[in-house]
């Protein structure tokens, strides 16, 4: 059994999918990270950037104690590995998958985020035209990126569906809202059909869809504290 510490964002919705996919056992564990779950000792145990999601395999291979991983792409490898699927064994394949999880991971999901960052705050920190100019032109960059490597291939890695394309999935599904026309890429836009319609997909995509709280229903002095927590985060002390 996997426990999966989660909380339904494009970073945990990339584990969900490959698990659906696997069809490996797997437990939702809730980390609300709008609380600050990811700031709590037992979790700072397994995961210590403090971020979601992560995992603890309490069947590894080979039998011994329980296996915690945190970071997505290395989720994302160690499944597939203990799966034996999506991730091929050959050299020159697997590179190829190698390359484009660490793009979704260095580039993607960070200008993505970005982006949608500076968007949430509009003008409560004043002028963000820098910012939201800087990263939404950087965003259509990467949806080029991604165009120009699908004109001549079914997948981000080539011919065969991977942890590339489950990793680049969940951060595209918000196109509309990130100013992307998808008539200017259509080859992404047929890679991106292709995904949505995978049953394995959709699972995992809706998983913890229920787990969200209505802002609308959080006292004031609960925002503020979250706020407090969340937004300009600098260094925790060492223990002892």
């Amino acid at each position: 059994m996997i426990d999966l510490h989660y909380w339904p964002t494009p970073n945990g919705k990339k584990v969900t999918i490959l698990l659906e996919e696997c069809a490996l056992p797997w437990r939702l564990v809730p980390c609300h990270i709008g609380k600050g779950d990811q700031f709590e000792d037992d979790f700072l145990g397994i995961s210590p950037n403090n971020r979601m999601p992560a995992i603890v395999d309490h069947e590894p291979a080979g039998g011994g104690a329980p296996v915690s991983v945190f970071e997505s792409g290395a989720i994302m490898m160690y499944i597939a590995e203990k799966a034996g699927r999506f991730y091929p064994q050959d050299l020159r394949a697997r590179h190829e998958v190698n390359q484009w999880v660490m793009w979704q991971m260095a580039n993607q999901g960070p200008k993505f985020g970005e982006r949608g960052h500076f968007n949430r705050l509009g003008d409560a920190e004043g002028d963000q035209t820098y910012a939201l100019t800087r990263f939404g032109n950087e965003v259509h960059r990467l949806y080029g990126v991604m165009n120009n490597r699908l004109y001549d291939r079914a997948w981000l890695a080539g011919e065969a569906y991977t942890i590339a394309d489950m990793i680049s999935y969940p951060w595209t599904v918000y196109w509309e809202a990130q100013g992307i026309d998808l008539d200017e890429f259509r080859h992404f836009r047929r890679w991106f059909e292709a995904l949505s319609a995978r049953e394995a997909v959709k699972r995992g995509m809706a998983a913890g869809e229920d787990l969200p709280e209505d802002p609308d229903t959080i006292p004031e002095e609960e925002k503020q504290r979250r706020h407090a927590l969340l937004y300009n985060q600098r260094a925790r002390p060492a223990p002892g």
